[in-house]
């Protein structure tokens, strides 16, 4: 049986965390840019993918038992009707032990927020819902759902350095590969033979070590599972854009590839799909479905290059490969790297004492 760790944080932490975001009084869809119906509680959310808040873990004492956890905090807004008891319960512990929220108090006074954390291991999926009165709910301010093989809506979180696929089907998952390793410096043969030689040159104990929660290190170094997390979440209203262009790109590419799987299309025929995408002009694209391939050219640039040397809490630069890469490349006149990057980080990956993750 699972047990739940309820962590203690004062309510100046969880107010900290969360009131700059649920601060916004509109509930108009129209202020939202017509993402949530009228009157859903989203839309009075600045941004609603924080929640619930997953933070870095801190046991008080030692850094590398604290890495492998984050706390994560559930906020319930109980201010237009505030209930008698609000409790959460889910998959990160057994489900018939409900978790209490507590009410926050901000100078002795009653804010109307309820909350409370709990320690849940990284690279984790879950599903929950709140108990506001005894009637379960899902959570109001995540936009995060997913329905259960039962039919049941659940809201749904997931923990730091997550590599389950949640946003992609494995198709959409290999297309991209392909399109993002075109677009990353690990393509060439030099700067690939550095990446894999970082990882390949450790034993088993090094490796588990210098590459915590990193899987398998691959041409794209995570970026795949970055983009993934990143719809997911704070970019979800990007999610149709990968979905449709996605699904065009492999008819595309299929088509001039005789009918084969264009995740073995060769690297010429993606570099020539890419200058038809930069000039809006790209052979057999359906416009009516996707009106610019340069939008999404300039979309999957940016989420491609910031997931090969984002933290590896988001999901990219699997292993600090990317830092690695970098910490390799710019050097000074005495051979020194121009970029530590050990030295901003908490063990294990680096040895800060103050930095937390």
């Amino acid at each position: 049986m699972v047990k739940i760790e309820v962590i203690e944080k004062d309510d100046q932490y969880i107010l900290n965390h969360c009131t700059k975001y649920l601060a916004r009084e509109s509930r108009d869809a129209r202020h939202d840019f017509g993402q949530y119906a009228p009157g859903d509680e989203r839309a009075a959310i600045c941004e609603a993918w924080r929640f619930p808040v997953v933070d870095a873990h801190w046991d008080g004492s030692s850094a590398t038992a604290s890495y492998p956890y984050n706390d994560v905090t559930f906020v319930y807004d109980g201010r237009r009707a505030a209930p008698a008891s609000v409790a959460v319960l889910g998959t990160f512990g057994p489900l018939h032990s409900p978790v209490p929220l507590r009410p926050l108090v901000f100078a002795g006074e009653p804010t109307g927020f309820f909350a409370t954390t709990v320690r849940v291991p990284k690279g984790q999926v879950h599903t929950y819902k709140f108990a506001v009165d005894g009637v379960y709910a899902l959570d109001p301010v995540n936009p995060q759902r997913t329905v259960l093989d039962n039919g049941e809506p659940w809201s749904r979180f997931f923990t730091d350095a997550c590599t389950v696929p949640l946003s992609l089907s494995r198709t959409e998952r290999d297309l991209l590969g392909r399109l993002v390793c075109h677009l990353l410096p690990f393509r060439l043969d030099e700067n690939r033979r550095f990446i894999r030689g970082v990882y390949e040159s450790l034993d088993r104990a090094s490796r588990d070590e210098e590459f915590p929660l990193a899987y398998q290190l691959d041409d794209e170094v995570g970026t795949v599972n970055y983009i993934d997390k990143l719809i997911a979440r704070q970019e979800q209203h990007h999610a149709d854009d990968y979905h449709t262009c996605l699904k065009i790109i492999g008819e595309i590419m299929r088509s001039r590839f005789g009918g084969l799987d264009p995740a073995t299309a060769p690297p010429e025929m993606y570099a020539d799909l890419y200058r038809q995408m930069e000039t809006e002009k790209v052979d057999g694209w359906d416009y009516s479905r996707y009106g610019s391939p340069r939008f999404f050219l300039l979309l999957l640039r940016r989420h491609a290059m910031t997931g090969a040397f984002v933290h590896p809490k988001h999901g990219g630069n699997s292993g600090a490969a990317g830092w690695m890469y970098l910490e390799s490349r710019f050097r000074d006149t005495r051979d020194a790297t121009l970029f530590d990057w050990r030295r901003a980080l908490e063990s294990p990956l680096g040895h800060s004492t103050d930095y937390r993750g």
